[in-house]
This record gives C-alpha cells, structure tokens and sequence, in this order.
C-alpha cells in the first residue's frame, strides 16, 4: 500500500511561532513581543464582547454586514468591495489559495513578514524574496525580480519587523511597473500609526484598478489581537473571488461585535496613536545613547541591532531581558540575527524594559 503523504510544499513550511507569552518561574512578565495593544481593547468593545458572550450558540452573520458597512463609511469607499476574514492573516492565504499554486512565484521584499513564504507554500507556490535597501521596501529589486512565473507581490507597508516603509509615489511605481496579471497585495497592518503625508495605506491602488489589493487588522491599534479580526479592500471582482473561497462564517459574532465598538472609539485610537508616537520615538533615542542602531520605526515596534561581540549580542540581550521577566522578539527568522524587535508597551513598561537595556549594555 501507499504512503499518505502531503501535497509538495506543505512539509517545506517552517510553522510560525508567535511572540511568547509566559517565562518558567517569573509570575510578572513584560510582554513586548508581539506588537499588541498596550491598552488592551477599546472598553466600547470589552462591554460590547460581555454581552455579545451571552448569544454564542447562535451563527454569527457570514457576510459581516454591519462591520463592513462601518468600515465603508469610516472610509468613504463601497462595502461591497471590503471582505472581513479571522484576521488579515487568513485573507493572505485566501489571495494565494486564489491566485497562486504550483509553478508560480510569490514575491515579497527580503525581511518581510514570514506569513508570506508561509501562505506561497501551503498553495504549492515558491516564495522569492527581493533584496531590500536600507531595511527598507525596494521597488527596482522586487520589480527586477519578477518573472513569467511571479503571480503575487507582497508588500508590508509598513513593514514588519522593520517599521519602514516607502511612499504613495513609490507604491504607485510599483503598480505601474508590474504586469496587469500580477496581484499587488498591499498589506497595511499598521496603518493607522502611520502620520507621514506621503503614505496612502492602499486605498488608491485598490480603489482604482484590478489587481490590487490592501490588507488591514483589528490586532494593533485596536488592541483585538485574540478575537482574530482582519479585512480586506480591493476591487469588486476580487472581492465575489475571497468570497467565494473564504469559510462561510469565517468571524465570529465577538469579533464583528468588537470590531464594529473598536471603531466609533475614536477618543481610544487617538489616545493610542499619541502614546505610540511618544514613546516609540523615546525608546529609539534611549537605545541610540546606549549605542545601538535603530530603524526610524513607523509602526508600534523598534528594531534594535545590537553589536556583533559575543558579550553584548542579540542573543545574551535577549536572555538579559528575559532574566528579568521582559520577552522581547529575537529576529533571525527574518534574516535580522543581530537585531531584537521591542513592542512599545506602556510607560512603565517602556522605562523598566529600557533600565534593563541599560544595565545590559554597561556589564
């Protein structure tokens, strides 16, 4: 008899592992390993999630009506064209399920988000990474880097775990200068950090051609990181296509209830934006005078490379941390072995994670 064995690609994925939660023997610890909320939720939301725990035996509205009615006026676009998904996570894999498989190329920018070469591979489909310039998205690289094979373009705008990203023009140049048979995935995690005039979060592109499409998530800025709550905005036709190939009742009613109170809390996100904007800028200054190389950070994390002696490395900074209960992230995954990506928490914890930095850099 034959051997039950998985379809080619699927044994080649190296699972993802999210930032750890819990440290053996330290009962306080300091989360800054996954770029969540401080703050947890909007308390619109916590309330609104309380009530919505009392109707969980009833099937929640599989076409995500109301949120995506918000979403379109919030935005001033077509709800027709916005799909939700159990995070923006599950929206990347529903794009290369649609539009990639085996003998085609999935493209995304060197240090990009490892949901990518995960989602290529699980369809059959070979991820290729562009090299990137200055940590940065590289719009000639990942163009030159396009074949007759290449059926996605990822872009994380702003980048993760970089914080970079490139402008409205560049992102525009990139479109034009892809093929028309190409999918441009815009994925704008971080978004709503983002305060530059010259960024567009993807509503441009996608609003105005064919073969464009931008991601975003409820897990940063509005603290929903466990309800899994992400959509989508893209032209109609690709939008009838994730319909198509998503699960029926792919969100939950806690996470469509949570989602639609997140975004009449205006006052939550504003609060949020601000403190986010203080302290991610203060930390970035904090390790400089310590002598560390930052990125210029534009969304709710800093990167951090640390110096490639044995005594001050990434890996014992990180153990340091760790022995004081603080779990940043180690980024060798991501090709970044010399780097740890801190999570901006609260003051508190900002000031304690940076005295910790501090004793570490001066043993």
């Amino acid at each position: 008899m034959g051997q039950l064995t998985p379809r080619p690609g699927i044994m080649d994925i190296t699972p993802y592992k999210g930032g750890e939660s819990a440290l053996k023997g330290v009962d306080r610890i300091i989360k800054l390993s996954s770029n969540e909320g401080p703050f947890g939720p909007s308390p619109r939301a916590v309330e609104v999630m309380k009530k919505t725990s009392e109707i969980q035996h009833r099937y929640p509205d599989g076409g995500a009506t109301r949120l995506r009615k918000k979403l379109a006026e919030k935005h001033n676009v077509d709800a027709d064209q916005i799909v939700c998904g159990a995070g923006s996570d599950e929206l990347l894999g529903l794009l290369c399920r649609a539009y990639a498989g085996p003998g085609d190329e999935v493209l995304y920018s060197d240090h990009g988000f490892l949901m990518y070469p995960i989602a290529a591979k699980s369809v059959g489909a070979t991820p290729v990474t562009a090299m990137e310039k200055d940590l940065t998205t590289d719009v000639d690289a990942l163009l030159a880097a396009t074949t007759d094979k290449t059926k996605i373009v990822f872009v994380a705008n702003p980048n993760n775990p970089t914080g970079t990203y490139i402008s409205r023009t560049e992102m525009k140049r990139l479109r034009d200068g892809l093929r028309d048979d190409i999918l441009l995935v815009i994925d704008a995690a971080y978004a709503e950090f983002m305060t530059q005039d010259d960024y567009d979060a993807g509503f441009e592109l996608a609003g105005s051609t064919n073969n464009t499409v931008m991601t975003r998530t409820f897990s940063k800025m509005y603290g929903l990181g466990g309800v899994r709550l992400g959509w989508s905005y893209s032209c109609a036709e690709i939008a009838d296509v994730l319909n198509r190939a998503r699960n029926p009742f792919n969100v939950t009613s806690l996470a469509l209830a949570a989602g639609e109170a997140a975004l009449d809390d205006d006052a939550f996100v504003a609060m949020t934006r601000a403190h986010n904007t203080k302290w991610l800028r203060w930390t970035e200054e904090e390790c400089r005078k310590l002598g560390l190389e930052t990125t210029t950070s534009h969304a709710n994390f800093a990167l951090v490379r640390f110096p490639h002696d044995t005594k001050h490395s990434s890996t014992n900074a990180d153990a340091f941390l760790r022995n004081k209960g603080i779990i940043v992230r180690a980024m060798a995954s991501y090709g970044l072995g010399d780097c740890l990506r801190i999570s901006i928490g609260t003051e508190e914890e900002m000031t304690t994670l940076m005295a910790a930095l501090k004793e570490f850099m001066e043993q």
